[in-house]
């Protein structure tokens, strides 16, 4: 059993257990969504029109996942003027899985797990990647709380990483510096600057090009005479 139906400005043939990508909807991953604009059913040679909808019938889904779309490159060129212009767009969209098809006094559903694992992941597992996190790799002491926060007028919220709490480094170099640091010199408590390091610190030494720079040439006005 299939059916006909309209979302988004758009029509989709659809039947129980696909999955479809239609225009952004509202809602959370895992919520059931109805669409009550079904436009045509079909059970075999037996078609159903409405005019323009069926009357009763419905289209059952869950929503996967709301992402955005590959991107689209716009670009516009005018030739023997120097104009280029490239633009690039991602459509928002929603990925879905019909579970349900019901009208005309006939209904069909899906008796499937949906899954909601999203594309990104999906990519990620494709490429051995999944497995690897960034709190695996962080050492013991050390928590990543991640906040997203929006940059920028009108720019979508970017995720960064901050650390609540920090780890302290420990190793061989890093105490034996500790220690240099502590350490006193040899020789005692350090020196008084003396009178001549003070004036040096205070007036500093003219640099060679004004040292040479040559005497104001005064001529007398020019006139008659």
């Amino acid at each position: 059993m299939y059916a006909v139906i309209k979302t988004g400005g758009k029509q989709y043939r659809v039947k129980p257990g696909d999955v479809l990508v239609v225009e952004k909807l509202a809602g959370e991953p895992g919520e059931a969504i109805a669409f009550d604009q079904v436009l045509m059913l079909g059970e075999g040679d037996v078609v159903t029109v409405g005019a323009p909808l069926v009357e009763g019938a419905s289209v059952s889904a869950t929503l996967i996942e709301t992402r955005k779309g590959d991107k689209v490159k716009v670009f516009k060129k005018i030739r023997r003027q120097g104009y280029r212009r490239t633009r690039g767009h991602r459509q928002p969209e929603s990925v879905l899985r019909v579970t349900a098809v019901a009208g005309a006094g006939q209904s069909e559903t899906w008796d499937g797990e949906v899954d909601l694992t999203p594309l990104s992941v999906l990519r990620l597992r494709a490429r051995n990647l999944a497995g690897r996190s960034a709190a695996a790799e962080l050492p013991e002491g050390v928590e990543v709380e991640t906040l997203a926060e929006p940059k920028g007028k009108g720019k979508t919220p970017r995720v960064t990483a901050h650390v609540v709490e920090s780890a302290e480094a420990v190793g061989d170099a890093v105490e034996s510096e500790a220690k240099a640091k502590a350490a006193p010199r040899k020789g005692g408590a350090s020196k008084a600057p003396s009178a001549k390091d003070a004036a040096r610190t205070a007036t500093p030494k003219p640099s060679k090009s004004q040292a040479k720079a040559p005497p104001v040439r005064r001529t007398a006005p020019r006139g008659k005479g």
